[in-house]
């Protein structure tokens, strides 16, 4: 494999342009869950604007663009999607927004409420559940899970079980960080001798809750064993985009343009380059 086999979407501008979700402005009140807070904290920075943590919000923005990019060049508006852990909703709003008939689904029930407050329009229903306990009537055109199967003790069964809520034909797409990537050190989990060892730690949110990192040849061989062929792939982000090695404080100063015009270099490098600098994958996978 070289090169980068899908062209990186990079820039924050692109996806403000291009179905930035729109949102109840919400205020926090004292009788709010903390699951509801810690939300609303990710809200900040991921669709009010809050640039406090510049690296994570260009790094949310390229995965973003990239998920949604993925997503709507397979399926057209009016498809059926399922959002697998969701948390706080934001893709499931954008894509009702965009036309889609979404179903949000998380662990946390509590968060569909919490969902509720910001929707403004579109079709969108609420599943809260296991991943892996989910059944349905119907089978969906497309199943979205951005930043999940690191946290699940079991990824192999984690996409098997996703492709079996595709209909035939449909698509899954799956974002997760690049174990790959230089700094990361986290093991690989084709490493972890005993998975079920960590059954007892999965399902927890945030970075606390990664149990290994995925490098681009093992979510390749998932996605062979579920029997999901890989239609698309993307790797983004780098460490400057970020904020990695101490470089959050240039993002407060460099021009966009030049911020994103680094991206793109990197991004478009060599495949073996490129898997070791950029921090994020995104992939596209297609049922049988």
């Amino acid at each position: 494999m070289s090169g980068n086999e899908y062209p990186c979407t990079i820039g924050v501008e692109w996806i403000f342009e291009n179905g930035q979700v729109r949102v109840k402005a919400i205020k926090p009140s004292n009788d709010w869950p903390e699951s509801w807070r810690k939300s609303f904290e990710y809200d900040q920075l991921e669709i009010y604007g809050q640039r406090a943590r510049s690296g994570y919000v260009r790094a949310y923005a390229n995965r973003r663009a990239a998920t949604l990019r993925l997503l709507t060049e397979a399926v057209p508006p009016g498809s059926s999607v399922l959002d697998v852990a969701a948390a706080q909703g934001n893709f499931s709003l954008a894509l009702a927004e965009l036309g889609y008939c979404v179903t949000w689904n998380d662990l946390r029930a509590d968060l569909a409420d919490y969902v509720r407050l910001k929707y403004e329009t579109g079709s969108i229903t609420f599943a809260p559940g296991n991943a892996f306990e989910l059944a349905f009537a119907e089978r969906f055109d497309a199943i979205l899970a951005t930043e999940v199967i690191e946290h699940v003790a079991h990824p192999d069964e984690f996409l098997r079980q996703l492709a079996g809520l595709a209909r035939p034909g449909g698509v899954l797409i799956v974002t997760t960080p690049n174990g790959a990537y230089f700094r990361n050190r986290l093991p690989r989990f084709s490493d972890i001798a005993n998975p079920s060892a960590l059954e007892e730690f999965q399902f927890q949110p945030d970075a606390d809750g990664h149990l290994f990192l995925l490098h681009p040849d093992e979510l390749r061989a998932l996605a062979a064993a579920a029997r999901l062929k890989v239609e698309a792939f993307i790797l983004h982000t780098n460490s400057l985009s970020n904020g990695h090695l101490k470089l959050e404080p240039l993002l407060r100063v460099l021009p966009d343009a030049v911020v994103n015009r680094l991206e793109r270099l990197t991004c478009n490098a060599p495949f073996e380059l490129a898997r070791r600098m950029l921090t994020n994958m995104a992939v596209r996978l297609r049922a049988p």
